[in-house]
């Protein structure tokens, strides 16, 4: 097994994880777990794309990771107003 192919299984078994966990009700979609899961998942399967040079994937994977990434820095509900 290649090590590309090491790196995409790892980022898709967190990948599913996170999405099987929410899918369950045992890890919100709010939370940072899930955020950050996804963030990891994310960029080790478009680091193994890089690697094959998938470019198209890379480009799909960097948006989720970086998506992933704002949605653990920035607390929800920064730019709504939820409290009403």
């Amino acid at each position: 097994m290649k090590l590309s192919d090491v790196i995409a299984s790892t980022g898709v078994i967190i990948l599913l994880a996170a999405f099987l966990l929410n899918l369950y009700k045992k890890l919100p979609s709010h939370s940072r777990w899930y955020s950050g899961m996804n963030f990891i998942g994310a960029g080790l399967c478009g680091l193994s794309s890089y690697i094959i040079s998938f470019y198209p994937f890379v480009v799909l994977e960097s948006i989720w990771a970086l998506f992933a990434l704002y949605s653990f820095i920035v607390p929800r509900g920064t730019f709504t107003n939820e409290s009403e």
